[in-house]
């Protein structure tokens, strides 16, 4: 897998976390719990695409 297309789907999943986030907080029903865990994968995507960036500048 290419540096890029490894970038595009990293950021394809950062993209789906930040949806099913915002659908987990619509819905009350939603444990807090699986809120946070969602952000952490999303921050974790986040800090691997930029540290994927910085190594090809």
């Amino acid at each position: 897998m290419s540096l890029a297309s490894h970038l595009d789907e990293l950021q394809r999943k950062h993209g789906d976390i930040e949806r099913e986030i915002d659908n987990a907080m619509n819905h009350p029903s939603v444990d807090d719990l699986e809120i946070v865990n969602l952000k952490r994968r999303k921050l974790a995507l986040k800090d691997e695409i930029e540290k994927l960036r910085a190594t090809t500048h």
